[in-house]
């Protein structure tokens, strides 16, 4: 019996002409997929991105799950997922449809959420008995592998920085601590640690 295997490649300066145009990448886990592209090319790092799984607030509008398998079903499509195509095709109509009442479709809420800023805000030296506290709070760890501290961090909005700051220095450090923080915008969002 012999075997034959179809060896397919990209046209990487065809990718390259695709996405030039584009202002924004939408990816429905930006935070897995913003690395592999800007891999793959480099017009993927020039680019805004934002991420329809993190940045919609699904459950706020009665969905039941974020998953993009779940989404269509809940608007009451079907769709064969995990084929490239077809889930962005599927992902393109659930950020289209329209949201119960008056509160538009999915992709205004995206794009208005990317042209907001965030403040990454890093919690170092934080006591260890605090860190159950911390991920219940949202934080997330980095071992400082990637030239990031070795600390845990959040991202938030820079409407809620003083609250999380006045979380810090009363119930983390019972101190005044001013904590690294950085701002990121769409264009650092989702990056791959450097």
């Amino acid at each position: 019996m012999e075997c034959i295997f179809e060896v397919h490649t990209i046209d990487l300066d065809a990718v390259e002409a695709f996405i030039q145009p584009a202002h924004l990448v939408i990816a429905h886990n930006a935070r897995f997929d913003r690395p592999f592209f800007e891999r793959l090319a480099r017009g993927f790092s020039l680019k805004a991105w934002a991420c329809s799984h993190a940045e919609v607030s699904w459950a706020d509008f009665g969905f039941e799950g974020s998953k993009l398998g779940y989404l269509p079903s809940q608007c009451g499509w079907f769709h064969q997922g995990h084929r490239a195509v077809e889930d962005c095709h599927a992902l393109l109509e659930v950020l289209a449809a329209p949201l119960p009442g008056d509160a538009g479709c999915a992709v205004s809420h995206l794009v208005a959420s990317a042209r907001k800023a965030l403040l990454r805000v890093w919690a170092e030296g934080s006591p260890f008995d605090m860190k159950d506290e911390l991920k219940k709070r949202g934080y997330r760890w980095s071992d400082g592998k990637d030239g990031r501290p070795k600390s845990w961090f959040i991202e938030i909005g820079e409407d809620i920085y003083e609250a999380e700051l006045k979380f810090l220095r009363q119930e983390t450090y019972r101190w005044d601590v001013e904590p690294f923080t950085r701002r990121i915008t769409a264009f650092e969002r989702f990056r791959a640690p450097s």
